[in-house]
């Protein structure tokens, strides 16, 4: 089953086929206006945990088990979770981030981690 997620920057001009915009960092990103981000919702309660974020360091080396950490801590915050399935299951949905590694951010891993949720019946 093919889900309507998308993994954008925020900082990226929002476009008419984001559907809803969620921003899923824990801080507000540097220079970008409520205006200008654009968004739905600001979930803050999906992102990584303060520590995690900081031991991460946005550290490629650090990727895989970075992602097992997430997971684990998605897995025990499903309130959040149902949040999101519920959007996506309603429409697309576009989760924002600030990072500025577009291969190794939280968003990637949230995105996979509800694909997975959804293709498994969730």
């Amino acid at each position: 089953m093919m889900t309507g997620i998308r993994v954008r920057r925020v900082y990226d001009p929002p476009e008419p086929d984001d559907g809803s915009r969620v921003l899923v960092d824990r801080l507000w990103p540097r220079g970008v206006s409520r205006d200008r981000a654009s968004l739905t919702l600001w979930l803050k309660d999906i992102a990584p945990s303060t520590g995690l974020r900081q031991w991460f360091g946005h550290d490629p080396a650090r990727w895989a088990e970075f992602q097992k950490r997430y997971i684990t801590e998605l897995q025990a915050n499903p309130q959040p979770v149902k949040q999101l399935l519920d959007m996506v299951r309603a429409g697309t949905v576009t989760l924002l981030y600030g990072a500025r590694d577009t291969q190794h951010n939280e968003a990637i891993v949230l995105a996979t981690y509800l694909r997975n949720r959804i293709d498994h019946g969730a």
